[in-house]
Order: structure tokens, then sequence, then C-alpha cells
């Protein structure tokens, strides 16, 4: 299968600075991580809140949705996993499972909110655009890799694959569904929504949380139904599309009961108050009566 136009894939995910060699994936990964840090700082900001805990969250938040990400490949793909004893940890040749990076991520970045005294379910409803940015941008990264690409197409926006990257049984096939550009577009499309409705509507946290992931979850079924690449199939579905079904009726789940419960009093505000300082200690024999 030939196409007149298509979008041609990289000769190489390596960008080399004179002695140092980069790896286009990490430094698209770098870039969504940034993304998602700016586009939730900005909001939290806006909700009341400071600077120093979204860093904070990223700091710890990150390193843990790495692991997660790894974890979840490793566990779900282990014939994939290089025979090497870096193998588990091979992260610069792709590998990332956002499943477990989002789990571990969030649970453990809830962890630091609920330290600080802020509002959980106000970080998930400030956290969830940028996460989503930083889905769409970190698929860029397949693209660098020439992974996770769909079925073989003769659309004019095909992508292009090298011989050496193509799955047996399609070695025939040249051109293939750029799922990386269609899940960035989608995430994109996801991002502006999210903002929109957060401020057409009032929406109880972690109500937008949980949009994001329902909204996330129905287009990687469908993305799911065009990949190829090596996946264990569960009743003629691949894993991760079980995975979407399940993780998106829990997302509609806990936005209807977050929206349904009753009035309560807030968790805590969005940052903890400053203190004003110690008090003045007056003798009581020292105060003017009606003062």
């Amino acid at each position: 299968m030939s196409s007149l136009a298509y979008i041609p894939s990289p000769h190489s995910g390596v960008v080399d600075l004179g002695p140092f060699h980069l790896h286009a994936y990490g430094i698209t990964l770098l870039l969504a991580i940034a993304a998602c840090i700016w586009l939730t700082g900005v909001r939290w900001v806006r909700m009341g809140g400071d600077w120093d805990l979204v860093l904070r969250v990223a700091v710890w938040g990150v390193a843990a949705g790495i692991v997660g990400a790894r974890a979840y490949h490793d566990i779900t793909s282990w014939n994939e996993v290089p025979h090497k004893w870096w193998g588990p940890f091979a992260v610069w040749q792709g590998g990332l499972g956002v499943w477990g990076g989002i789990l571990l991520g969030c649970l453990v970045g809830s962890w630091i909110v609920r330290r600080s005294g802020a509002s959980v379910r106000l970080m998930l409803d400030a956290a969830a655009p940028g996460l989503l940015l930083a889905q769409g941008i970190g698929r860029i990264g397949n693209y660098w890799n020439q992974e996770l690409f769909g079925k073989p197409t003769s659309l004019p926006w095909g992508l292009e694959i090298n011989r050496d990257n193509r799955p047996v049984g399609y070695e025939q096939y040249s051109t293939f569904h750029p799922t990386f550009l269609y899940e960035l577009c989608w995430d994109t499309v996801g991002v502006l929504l999210l903002i929109w409705i957060g401020r057409r509507f009032r929406i109880r946290p972690p109500g937008i949380f949980c949009l994001y992931v329902a909204y996330y979850t129905f287009g990687r079924f469908f993305e799911e139904l065009l990949r190829i690449d090596p996946a264990h199939h569960f009743a003629g579905l691949r894993l991760n599309a079980w995975v979407s079904i399940v993780v998106f009726v829990l997302a509609v789940a806990g936005f209807v009961w977050s929206q349904r419960r009753g009035e309560e009093k807030p968790s805590g505000p969005a940052v903890r108050a400053a203190p004003r300082g110690p008090r003045m200690a007056i003798p009581k024999g020292r105060v003017r009566p009606g003062r």
C-alpha cells in the first residue's frame, strides 16, 4: 500500500549535540511535563493556591509517574522488555504505560497535597487539563520512535514507517494510521473542552478530573481498535481497550457521585492560610472594660 502524500518519519530518534546524544523521546517527555506544570500552576493560582505546592507535587508526582508508567509496561508487556539487566528501566526506548503513570503520580501527588493541608479534590481539578495536555504532547515521542501506530492506510496523512519498524505481517505496507497524531488532536480538544466546562458550569470537585478520565478513555478505546503493535488480547479486544472500558465506567460513576452528593464542608482551602504571627500577650489586669 502506497500513498501519494504521507507524513514522513524521522530517520533517527537521537539528537546529536557535539559529544551529547539526546533521545528525542526523552526531550518530548520533558516538554510534556513542563506544559503540565505550567497549566496546572496557572489554574491552581487562580483557585487561590500558590506555585510552591504545584512544584512540590510535580517533583514527587513526576518521579512516581515514571515509576508507575514503566512498571505498568513491564507487567502488561513483559515480552517487549529488553533481555538485559537494564531492560526493565529502559524508558529511553519507549515503553511507558500511561495508566500506571497517571495512577501512581496522582496518588503520590494527592498525598503531598493532603500533607500540606490543601484540598486534594481542588488540586485534581486544577491538574486535569494539564495532565491531558501532557499526554497529548507525550504521544509525539511515539513518532520519534516509530512505534504504536495504527493499521495500514493510504490516506494523505498516513505515517511512513521504515521497514525495520513494521510489525510482522505488515512488511509490505509503507504507510499507517498516525495514532500519535490522532491522540494529540483528541487530547488538545479535550484540554480546551475541560477548561470551558469548568468556566461555564458549576462543577463540584473532583468533577473536572472525572470528566478528564472519562474523555481520555473514551478516545483511547477507539485508538486501541486501530493499533497493531503487539498486545495481549482478551475476548477479542486488546488489554488496554478493556482497561479503557473499566476506567471509563468508574470515571462516569465518580462524576455522578461527586455532583449528586449533599452539601458538605470543604476538606480545606486551596492552600493553607499563612499565619499572621503570634498574638500579643496582655495581662488580664491591664484590659480595659468595654474594649
